[in-house]
């Protein structure tokens, strides 16, 4: 493992001891990890026959509103590619490096050079996004009574191997639903504001700040979050090792989403607890998904860094009907 410059974290403390700033009436956090291993949905990657295909071109709905389907999706049905802003350039199963899960012999790395357009560097940061089929496999959303809770392992190469940018380099997230306002579409171009359902997309991201930009004598790497009830992305833990981290976030009845990370590939505690947010100011009402994003500077030379992750799951501590029936033996904690 290589280590980043070590920085005090307590300078990103608030009063009430969490990251950020943090709504006060949290319920309890859950950690995630607790309760039932939703079979159905997820992935270890140890499969052999794995394999993903792409259906190039990508989609850069986010850029011109180019979907350029149809989308790309693995052989076991359980990923396809995003479509607002496309799949990774490289999403290939690999052989795990040293220090993963008991077991466990095979990844998911991702990795892009062209996260823009395809063929039209931009200069630009972008980003692509690979998406875990959950909602269409379970074939219905998760409400947040039932506690759904998501768990990956990231492997984070040696910092001299990463992109030279600062900037986002990696992002874990949810998709999650609420009820708010909305703007709709009349006759004649026409808008008009009603209560409706409302998408939002909480997440981490590895920050990185290199030295070659901020002229410091040490790269230095962070997680960010996102967000607070404002829709700003504030400060998490500092990134002091590379090699494996265990990533979590559980979303409770009260629409909170809870942030958990901690190097290593061990499972979560409650000692991994980084903050409790209402991103935006919503209150969750549904889960829909998971999905990773792979950013780069969209240059056309350079390549974004390669991350691996490994046994990404998804949990439910209350699952209601089927899927209670159907994986109740999976319980964990």
């Amino acid at each position: 493992m290589k280590w980043l410059a070590v920085f005090s974290g307590a300078a990103f403390l608030t009063v009430s001891g969490l990251w950020g700033n943090n709504p006060a009436e949290a319920q309890r956090p859950v950690v995630p990890g607790t309760g039932v291993l939703l079979t159905e949905v997820g992935d270890d990657f140890e499969d052999p026959q794995w394999n993903y295909v792409p259906r190039d071109p990508k989609s850069t709905e986010d850029i011109d509103e180019n979907q350029r389907g149809p989308m790309g999706r693995t052989t076991n049905g359980r990923w396809y590619e995003g479509v607002k802003r496309g799949h990774p350039d490289i999403v290939q199963r690999v052989p795990v490096p040293a220090g993963g899960l008991p077991g466990s012999t095979h990844g998911l790395l991702m990795r892009s050079k062209f996260t823009g357009i395809p063929g039209r560097p931009s200069g630009t940061m972008h980003q692509d996004d690979f998406v875990a089929n959950v909602q269409y496999r379970l074939k219905r959303r998760l409400d947040v009574a039932e506690v759904p809770s998501v768990v990956t392992r990231v492997f984070l190469p040696p910092v001299d191997e990463w992109e030279n940018r600062t900037g986002p380099h990696f992002g874990f997230r949810l998709a999650l639903e609420t009820t708010a306002m909305v703007e709709k579409e009349m006759i004649f171009g026409m808008k008009r504001e009603e209560m409706g359902n409302e998408i939002y997309w909480p997440g981490m991201f590895v920050e990185f700040e290199s030295k070659s930009s901020t002229k410091k004598d040490h790269d230095y790497a962070y997680w960010r979050i996102r967000s607070n009830r404002r829709g700003g992305d504030f400060r998490g833990p500092q990134i002091t090792t590379t090699g494996w981290w265990t990533l979590g976030m559980s979303v409770t009845p009260d629409g909170m989403v809870h942030y958990y990370a901690r190097p290593g590939v061990e499972d979560l505690t409650e000692d991994d607890y980084i903050s409790s947010q209402l991103p935006y100011g919503y209150r969750a009402e549904r889960f829909r998904t998971f999905f990773f994003n792979v950013c780069s500077a969209d240059d056309g030379r350079r390549w974004s860094t390669s991350f691996i992750v490994d046994d990404s799951h998804v949990y439910a501590a209350r699952p209601r009907g089927s899927l209670a029936r159907r994986n109740g033996s999976s319980n964990r904690r």
